[in-house]
């Protein structure tokens, strides 16, 4: 009808997309319960419209529509903004309880703002809302808008054909439902307990990774950059002229490498999976791209989709216990092992899709991230576009062979970081599936099966060490 297509359709879209049935249901769903639009208890803006002004040196973080996902924030892609312009933009300095949606690419993730995030600005890329009514607390309104209710208002709202987008307008149109303050702390202290547990994991990584460097004992303090070669010692010997490619650093570290009781190339004690498949038009696939890769080594999420519809670069199958590594200069840290949820699916072909016998998974994975393996892989980086390092550049690479008690101390630490991560995952999909039943039942069931998925994680506690 011409009198509810009217409704809340400032732009009078008539699009199918706009009236697809799914949304029509959901919606129904929320206008038989309490509900506000954000714009009723919160304020709307966006980051920073101006060019950002980077500072290695600076300390604020700078967040942007990569930096929010399911309720909370990736910051391993993100860079520091200077410390003038924050200043010259107090309209978009974060504050702690600042819920972060992004408007553009991946459109809809929602994290909120604490203190470890601060001090930190934004990007005209992100919405912020910030809540001005008591009776609706951050960490409830962030899992909302990570729900179906959430997700499907923000991705209904999105319009544009190049680039798509969620404006400010439209977040504002979002609409909330009121449930009790009790259910509320209920939500917000599973997504705070979620955010620990990944706190835990992080530092559970980093007790592995300090555990390499204390084996390795390498440091990379040669900051010379002159270097002086004959051309059979450079350019007739590997093709290269670029003069990175040849600083003292890189030479250093390969010598110390080279010290260790055990070494080998790459391509000698690694296997590299880099056969094409081209998945099948009609069947689904996950699809793991760089954006899905947190900085400790996890897949966070991926595409799910058919054959047909990803994207040509979608070549490589990866199964339990391989790991990928980025070739892309500049993400050369997405690293992951690859974990039973997504055994069988896809990933780009920007990765190397790795396994050893020598070699336990996990430690694989600490030692590509590690700054040493980060530093040579750098190194072999070529092109003007996109650099990247070539198939043959990685293989060459020396790396140490660790002995196997090094090994277990490392792999115990990473599981528990994975246990850990998988938990904090869990809580949130559980406040989030709570969420959801306390509009399609009542609280009363979505507090039962809180409790319920509580007892059951509380049971996984157990298996971490």
């Amino acid at each position: 009808m011409l009198s509810k297509i009217n409704i809340d359709n400032l732009d009078f879209r008539i699009d199918s997309e706009y009236f697809l049935k799914y949304y029509l249901s959901l919606e129904a769903k929320l206008d038989k319960i309490n509900i506000n639009k954000i714009s009723d208890f919160a304020y709307v803006t966006d980051g920073i419209h101006t060019s950002i002004i980077f500072d290695d040196n600076s300390n604020i973080n700078l967040l942007s529509a990569k930096s929010p996902k399911n309720n909370i924030f990736d910051l391993s892609g993100n860079k520091c903004i200077s410390k003038n312009q924050h200043i010259e933009n107090p309209r978009t300095r974060l504050q702690k309880n600042d819920i972060i949606i992004s408007t553009v690419g991946t459109i809809g993730n929602v994290a909120v703002v604490d203190e470890s995030i601060l001090p930190a600005n934004c990007d005209r890329h992100v919405g912020i809302i910030r809540i001005k009514n008591s009776n609706y607390l951050p960490y409830y309104v962030s899992t909302i808008l990570n729900s179906k209710y959430g997700k499907f208002q923000s991705n209904r709202y999105t319009t544009g054909n190049v680039q798509p987008n969620l404006f400010l307008d439209k977040i504002r149109l979002i609409k909330i439902p009121y449930i009790s303050n009790y259910f509320q702390i209920t939500i917000t202290d599973f997504v705070k307990k979620a955010i620990s547990l990944l706190y835990e994991a992080k530092n559970k990584y980093k007790k592995a990774e300090q555990i390499l460097i204390d084996e390795l004992n390498i440091k990379i303090e040669n900051d010379n950059n002159i270097n002086i070669k004959s051309f059979n010692n450079s350019f007739g010997n590997n093709g290269r002229l670029d003069a990175e490619y040849y600083l003292p650093k890189y030479e250093d570290l390969q010598k110390n490498i080279c010290k260790y009781p055990k070494k080998g190339n790459i391509c000698s004690i690694i296997t590299l999976q880099d056969k094409n498949i081209t998945p099948k038009d009609n069947r689904k696939y996950k699809y793991i791209e760089l954006a899905n890769i947190d900085n400790i080594g996890n897949v966070i999420d991926c595409t799910e989709d058919f054959g047909a519809n990803l994207p040509t670069r979608a070549r490589r199958i990866v199964h339990t216990g391989d790991v990928i590594i980025s070739s892309i200069e500049g993400s050369l840290n997405k690293c992951a092992v690859i974990t039973e949820e997504f055994d069988g699916a896809f990933c780009s072909t920007g990765f190397f899709v790795i396994k050893s016998g020598i070699f336990t998974a996990e430690t694989l994975l600490v030692l590509f991230k590690s700054e040493v393996l980060q530093n040579l892989m750098k190194k072999g980086c070529s092109g003007t576009i996109l650099t990247a390092i070539s198939k043959e550049e990685f293989e060459k690479i020396c790396i140490p062979i660790l002995n196997d008690n090094i090994q277990q101390k490392i792999t115990c630490y990473i599981k528990q970081s994975k246990l850990l991560y998988n938990q904090s995952k869990l809580l949130l999909e559980v406040a989030k599936k709570s969420v959801e039943i306390a509009i399609e039942q009542n609280e009363d069931s979505a507090l039962k099966y809180l409790e319920e998925k509580n007892n059951e994680i509380l049971n996984l506690n157990k298996e971490v060490i």
